[in-house]
């Protein structure tokens, strides 16, 4: 049925049930409802159709803000309640450690204070040098007398090679027997009684003064006096020397380069023997013992 034909059946059918209410003898035009009809098949869905332009906005002016109404009376505050119970739970489990802070900066140094030398005692008396013996002459140099050089001799013939001999066979390796087990260490003897220490001998003489460098090093041109002392103590083998400057980099530099020129160990000796303000200035004293 068409949608406007059952519209104009219904209205029909208000108007007489609307007739018959205000008649006085009601009667019913109304029929019994037919049965419904089945319904028909669905139209094909027509294409979509293209989408229209997108339409401009246009946002008008903001309008202005009202004025802020005045603020309503308070209403009385009410009473408080009743505190409640606090109820502490269980402890939780211990955060990580935080970082660790950057580290200040390391503060200046102060100034250094300042350092007043104490006065340099006096000068100890310079003891009598021993009597130096007298240099011998040097005696007169020979006559070198060189014979003429004969004539070289013929060269004799080579004379055949010989054969190779066979090589031997090579003999058996001997095993080595198994190494023994280890002897027990023997118990560390007692240690003998520290012998007393001698007497410090008698007055030193000074005999020569050594430059260092800033290194401790003795310099270049203080090699002559190092064969000087060597030439002493060779021709004194009873005698000794003092190098002054104990734990002194620059008196172990002294005491090396004679060894190396072949003072013995024994003829020399380190300690505080000579003049402390030559050792400030870098400078070694090498003294003569007066005995």
């Amino acid at each position: 049925m068409k949608p406007t034909l059952m519209r104009s059946t219904l209205s029909l059918a208000v108007i007489a049930v609307f007739a018959a209410g205000c008649a006085t003898d009601p009667v019913s035009y109304v029929g019994p409802a037919g049965a419904t009809g089945a319904t028909g098949a669905t139209g094909a869905t027509g294409a979509t159709g293209a989408t229209g332009p997108q339409g401009v906005a246009m946002a008008g002016p903001t309008g202005a803000t009202g004025a802020t109404g005045s603020a309503g009376m308070q209403g009385p505050m009410g009473a408080t309640g009743s505190e409640g119970k606090w109820v502490v739970g269980r402890a939780g489990a211990t955060g990580a450690t935080g970082a660790t802070g950057a580290q200040g900066a390391t503060g200046a140094t102060g100034a250094q204070g300042y350092s007043t030398p104490g006065p340099v005692g006096p000068t100890g008396a310079t003891g009598a040098t021993g009597v130096q013996g007298v240099t011998g002459n040097t005696g007169a140099q020979g006559p070198v007398r060189v014979g003429p050089t004969g004539p070289v001799g013929a060269t004799g013939a080579t004379g055949a090679q010989g054969a190779t001999g066979y090589t031997g066979s090579r003999g058996n390796t001997e095993m080595a027997g198994v190494a023994g087990a280890t002897g027990l260490t023997g118990a560390t003897g007692p240690q003998g009684a520290a012998g007393a220490t001698g007497a410090r001998g008698g007055s030193w003489t000074s005999y020569r003064d050594f430059a260092c460098d800033s290194n401790r090093s003795i310099l270049s041109s203080e090699s002559n006096k190092v064969s000087e002392v060597e030439r002493y103590l060779r021709q004194n083998p009873g005698q000794q020397i003092g190098i002054d400057g104990m734990n002194n980099s620059c008196a172990n530099s002294v005491r090396s380069a004679l060894l190396t020129a072949g003072v013995p160990s024994y003829q020399i000796q380190m300690g505080a023997f000579g003049n402390p303000q030559m050792r400030a200035d870098r400078r070694v004293e090498v003294l003569v013992s007066a005995r």
